[in-house]
């Protein structure tokens, strides 16, 4: 095989991938040569839209639905349909058209049909996974249920279900020193001492105060627990029901889909961090500069040198709109007295003159 290029071997690659992910469209396809396999997946065709549409199918169902309604004369229409699913994968730009028809270099559209199908593993690899786990853990729990559902447990279910712990009055321990002593007369074997068993008994009666205290604070302990349970229910709007009287709105139905969908979040972020966030994320701090307070003292000298020429310009600005206010003022005819319109010097001057007239009147 003279494939040899990057290209070529990864037009190679790709195509055994989709052969092992099951895509009919390249069942039957016997292209021995590395060119014929790049001249499939990289040149224009229908058979390669098809190919595209099966991808992006495989990862979102729906879109097959939608790809059904497109019809075959609106190929532009299905053209922005996959370039908008390539960009909301983050594979591609929105209007990146020509990804899509074929027309982009070979090696950009190998890396993007690779990159599809490393989505369409991963989901797979999940979903088998979750299917083997799920599986395992109905059969232990069948065995553990078969193993507790014998005869001989039965009565330690009894004793589970129904549980009796109370200490003993001095009647009963009376009683059961009598017939434990009879007991012991009559199969003419004595496994234990009554004294013993007295003095065990006696024992259980000491113990039996200091029993009723922790008994005590326990209760107390369980009342101020519930107490706090209340308190939060009324805090927690969503566990209540509605004042219809219909159903509460965090059913079991509902907790078991969320714990469902978590789970299936928690494997997919465990599956990501592995095999890609982790290396990144062990990685050691990186040491900051010494000259960080530098760096702060110059930025803030920068910021206080920007607000000055800021104030600068504001005042060059008012001092120009000044000017021009004023020379409009000069230049400008405006209506004075007896309705003459004359210029603001104009004006001045007239006074001046009047202002001289009547100065030498006054002292001849």
């Amino acid at each position: 095989m003279a494939g040899n290029s990057k290209e070529q071997l990864l037009s190679v690659r790709v195509c055994n991938t989709l052969q092992s992910l099951g895509c009919p469209l390249v069942d039957g396809l016997y292209l021995q040569e590395p060119d014929s396999v790049q001249e499939l997946l990289c040149s224009p065709s229908l058979h390669r839209t098809d190919i595209l549409k099966w991808i992006c199918a495989s990862i979102c169902p729906p879109l097959k639905e939608k790809f059904s309604t497109v019809k075959a004369t609106q190929n532009e229409d299905l053209v922005q349909e996959l370039a908008r699913f390539g960009y909301k994968m983050m594979l591609c730009k929105a209007n990146d058209q020509n990804l899509i028809k074929g027309l982009a270099p070979p090696l950009q559209q190998l890396r993007f049909l690779e990159q599809l199908l490393m989505v369409i593993q991963a989901d797979s690899s999940i979903n088998s996974r979750q299917n083997s786990s799920s599986g395992d853990e109905s059969v232990r729990n069948d065995d553990l249920l078969r193993e507790l559902m014998v005869q001989d447990h039965l009565s330690d279910l009894d004793m589970l279900l129904n549980p009796v712990c109370n200490p003993w009055s001095a009647h009963i321990r009376e009683y059961l020193i009598r017939t434990q002593s009879t007991h012991n007369k009559i199969n003419g074997k004595q496994h234990s001492k009554p004294s013993d068993f007295i003095n065990r008994s006696d024992q259980q009666s000491r113990l039996g105060s200091h029993g009723e205290e922790s008994l005590t604070e326990t209760m107390a302990l369980l009342q101020s627990t519930q107490s706090s349970l209340d308190e939060l229910h009324k805090e927690c709007k969503f566990l209540k029901s509605h004042p219809s009287g219909s159903a509460a709105v965090l059913s079991p139905c509902a907790l078991k889909v969320a714990i469902s969908d978590m789970s299936q979040l928690m494997t997919a972020f465990g599956h990501i961090y592995n095999t890609d966030f982790k290396a990144y994320c062990q990685r050691t701090p990186p040491a900051l500069n010494s000259g960080t307070v530098v760096f702060q003292s110059v930025h803030q000298l920068l910021h206080t040198c920007n607000m000055e020429l800021e104030a600068i310009k504001q005042l060059s600005e008012t001092s120009s709109f000044l000017t021009q206010t004023v020379q409009q003022l000069q230049t400008d005819k405006q209506y004075w007295s007896k309705g003459e319109m004359h210029t603001l010097p104009e004006r001045l001057e007239e006074l001046k003159n009047r202002y001289e007239a009547f100065l030498s009147l006054h002292q001849s």
